[in-house]
């Protein structure tokens, strides 16, 4: 059974962070491309933008599967009171509320922005959705991390 909620864990973190992560690391640059055709009526960059955020929110929502199946593998692990693994819930905690405190909210407030004049706004809300995406990432790596090389580690590397 562990080795089935493991791979479950496993999954749901691939298929969840995964797209979160690549759609929140595009969003910034699109948004730039975007200011940048305001003007030209271009809309192309503007539907980027909408699937880009759509996508973060979906999957994010898809996430809460990643933290379930970890809690039940470290159940059956009988690791649940490890450092490692409280450490890597911390880490994924702060994750969570880069994503649900500042990302999504920030392109949000970016796409309603799109529809008014350029401003330096703009150029703050691209650059800073550029670095909690890179906080939410390095995170997620960190976790990762954790999660293949942990202290006491059964597999001998």
């Amino acid at each position: 059974m562990t080795k089935f909620l493991l791979s479950l864990h496993v999954l749901a973190a691939i298929i969840a962070v995964g797209p979160v992560a690549v759609a929140a690391s595009m969003f910034p640059r699109v948004l730039r491309q975007a200011h940048d055709a305001s003007g030209a009526g271009d809309t192309s960059a503007s539907n980027q933008l909408h699937l880009l955020h759509r996508v973060c929110r979906v999957y994010a929502a898809i996430g809460m599967a990643v933290p379930v199946f970890g809690f039940a593998t470290a159940s059956n692990l009988g690791v649940l009171g490890s450092a490692w693994l409280i450490t890597a819930i911390a880490l994924t905690a702060v994750a969570a509320a880069v994503l649900m405190l500042r990302i999504l909210p920030g392109q949000q407030a970016a796409l309603t922005d799109l529809a008014e004049p350029a401003g330096t706004t703009r150029i703050i809300s691209s650059t800073r959705l550029a670095m909690d995406t890179g906080v939410f990432n390095l995170l997620w790596a960190v976790v990762t991390v954790l999660m293949i090389i942990r202290p006491g580690s059964t597999t001998g590397a």
